[in-house]
């Protein structure tokens, strides 16, 4: 800014890139198809209709710990590397390039396509026989978010389980290398080793309790019903037309075609969360598993300090005596 308060062409350069920092997603739909996108945060924010505050937690320079979050029309997630916004029938997934996120995308272009099951015979009735086995089976589909956020957790859980198996390996030998000879080497080698357990044992912790939060309320796992709600209010809009986000999507238009004949589903089923806590408490479950490894190995560290200072106060009992 110059000296009389006029915006200098240098200053308007400078908040002109400000404005139009973008950040890279991929962008996958429920046909396992991908697209990166180079966009700003309003550019996310007015897709997924979510707050600046939501998006803020999917901030790589920010530390913020392991969320699930249930929006109107999106889940936001937060676990380690993996920051990604699900909605009904999108999937956005920050820093694509990344190494560990890699194998995250390829696993979502396997696995989102909906399974399209052939059903080989002739005749009328195997026609009829398989028209209701296809119906039947689109009816009990796996909701699209779930699938999403079921490869989701399944990453961040086998992550962090080979990260303690890397851990373990490493630790054991170590410990029972300083048992046998007490070195300064071994020492700062135990040392180090025991810093690194200590951060992995704070992230699955973070993991761990989200996980369990999440299942202990019943309102919050219902927030991830993204499809259920998407149902209810295309039935509640249905004698005055769709809302205007809805016919900007096909698939979505589709889908409520489909669900249209859900409408007088009951208060109890609108509630009903068994299918997503099933979900959940096979993960929690394994990272709880996950955090019993860790446990263990700090047992044995804790031990084998017990026995370290046993055997330096001997040394020191027996040079006392020799003094």
């Amino acid at each position: 800014m110059g000296r009389d308060g006029f915006v200098v062409p240098g200053d308007i350069q400078l908040a002109s890139k400000k404005k139009t920092a973008v950040s890279s997603w991929v962008l996958m739909n429920d046909n396992g198809e991908s697209t990166i996108l180079d966009v700003d945060k309003y550019a996310i924010m007015r897709r997924v209709h979510i707050h600046a505050r939501d998006l803020r937690i999917l901030d790589p320079l920010l530390s913020y710990p392991s969320t699930i979050l249930g929006r109107e029309r999106a889940i936001v997630l937060n676990l380690e590397h993996i920051k990604a916004i699900i909605t009904a029938d999108e999937v956005l997934l920050r820093d694509p390039m990344d190494d560990n996120v890699i194998p995250i995308v390829e696993e979502l272009q396997r696995r989102l396509p909906a399974v399209s099951t052939s059903f080989p015979g002739q005749g009328e009735e195997e026609d009829l026989g398989a028209q209701n086995d296809a119906e039947a089976a689109e009816e009990n589909e796996f909701p699209f978010e779930f699938r999403a956020l079921e490869v989701a957790l399944e990453a961040i859980c086998s992550f962090l389980d080979a990260r303690t198996r890397e851990l373990e390996t490493a630790a054991y030998p170590a410990l029972d290398e300083l048992t046998s000879k007490i070195s300064s080497r071994n020492l700062d080698r135990v040392r180090k080793l025991k810093s690194a357990m200590t951060r992995l044992t704070n992230r699955v912790q973070k993991v761990r309790d989200e996980l369990e939060q999440l299942l202990d309320d019943d309102d919050d796992m219902a927030d991830l019903y993204l499809s259920r709600k998407l149902t209810r209010a295309s039935s509640s809009s249905s004698g005055s037309g769709a809302p205007l986000w809805f016919l900007a999507s096909p698939t979505i238009g589709s889908r409520i075609s489909r669900t249209s004949r859900a409408s007088a589903v009951t208060t109890h089923e609108e509630n009903d969360v068994e299918e997503l806590e099933m979900l959940l408490e096979a993960y929690f479950m394994q990272i709880d598993g996950t955090l019993n490894k860790l446990s263990t190995l700090r047992e044995y560290i804790d031990d084998t300090e017990d026995y370290i200072n046993i055997q330096l106060d001997n040394h020191r009992n027996q040079l006392i005596q020799v003094l």
